[in-house]
């Protein structure tokens, strides 16, 4: 084999070799394109979530403007407060406003409160599920007839959400039930004075379509 031969075989090799460098150069940047494309969709989904998240955080906000307005009497009497929690938006009523001393059937004069709160439910935040929780102090059950502390708290609570459902019209599968006895106290029990805020029901909001939500951010 002459000389020029072997050149241009070499030449032949070269070209090769530095085309087969530039498809696998073109590769990478293909590859990196792509990541870079899936990274910038996790990131829109995030931003997504968050902006979803804050829209319903701004709707609770928005439902405790009005109830701060509708129940300004009973936030002004003490016999009920308002906050924002981690949970959501937590209404909570001594248990006095609603019902009699071991009874689990609401006062007439009470349904007034229920139904202002009935109206903000179904007109600011009509997607938020909302769950009732009844909570007593540490007296035991000795003449009214329930078992524990236990049915009691969870009579009333079931109470409040039936006049919910069937007065205040709000959809069944937006509303559940707790009852918690004396095991979730807020305050000391053994202070009469201190004692009547464990007699309490627990009217809480929680952002809508939480569950979605937690999946788009993990």
């Amino acid at each position: 084999m002459n000389r020029i031969t072997q050149g241009f075989i070499m030449g032949i090799l070269m070209v090769t070799i530095s085309g087969c460098a530039a498809f696998k150069k073109t590769d990478s940047e293909i590859q990196l394109q792509k990541e870079i494309a899936r990274l910038q969709k996790l990131l829109d989904e995030k931003d997504s979530a968050v902006k979803e998240k804050e829209g319903q955080v701004s709707s609770l906000e928005l439902a405790k403007e009005e109830l701060a307005k509708s129940l300004e009497k009973e936030l002004g009497d003490y016999k009920a407060k308002l906050e924002m929690t981690e949970r959501g938006l937590v209404l909570t009523f001594l248990a006095e406003v609603f019902f009699d001393s071991g009874k689990a059937i609401i006062k007439n004069d009470a349904k007034a409160s229920l139904a202002k709160v009935s109206e903000v439910l179904n007109k600011d935040v009509p997607d938020s599920p909302v769950a009732v929780e009844g909570h007593t102090d540490n007296v035991p059950i000795k003449y009214s007839g329930w078992k524990s502390n236990w049915e009691l708290s969870t009579a009333r609570a079931l109470a409040v959400v039936h006049y919910f459902v069937d007065e205040g019209k709000i959809a069944p599968q937006r509303m559940s039930a707790n009852g918690y006895g004396e095991y979730r106290p807020v305050a000391s029990n053994e202070d009469p004075k201190t004692k009547q805020q464990n007699r309490r029901v627990e009217i809480v909001i929680l952002p809508a379509k939480v569950e979605k939500v937690v999946k788009k951010t993990e």
